[in-house]
């Protein structure tokens, strides 16, 4: 109570007990996704990207914003007429999370000259049924703000 004794830079800037929680969760983590089959992830990921281009190529309105053709698991797009974060707002209301914004790449969101994107993300824990919600979701959202 009385005496401290400081560490070396930079350790002494360290406050409190180090992240075991997130060590021991992160290795849980690797252990999990070490025994999967990553052909067969690559392949669940390619299938639920496919339904949703193919779901958003027949919905009038959206336009995808990157089609690499060995993209994987990404879906950038936008609704005519309606800003990222409003369609954000609206899908988290109905339980569907995506990500609005920029995305750290403000210059190609001026070349193609609109205020960002929307983003759904799929990977291994992703089904086709929520392929469907998310589309379900986003002809509510441009039905109520078109």
């Amino acid at each position: 109570y009385q005496d401290a004794t400081w560490g070396e830079l930079p350790n002494r800037l360290e406050a409190g007990t180090p992240n075991i929680a997130g060590a021991v969760g992160l290795a849980a983590a690797v252990n999990w996704f070490s025994a999967l089959d990553t052909h067969a992830v690559q392949a669940h990921e390619k299938a639920l990207l496919a339904s949703a281009h193919e779901q958003a190529e027949a919905f009038d309105g959206m336009r995808i914003v990157g089609t690499a053709p060995a993209k994987m698991g990404v879906m950038s797009f936008i609704l005519d007429g309606i800003h990222p974060a409003d369609m954000g707002y609206i899908l988290d209301q109905q339980g569907v999370a995506i990500r609005t914004g920029d995305n750290c790449a403000q210059p190609l969101m001026k070349k193609f000259n609109i205020p960002g994107t929307a983003r759904a993300s799929f990977s291994i824990y992703n089904t086709l049924d929520e392929v469907d919600v998310l589309l379900s979701a986003l002809r509510k959202a441009h039905m109520m703000l078109a």
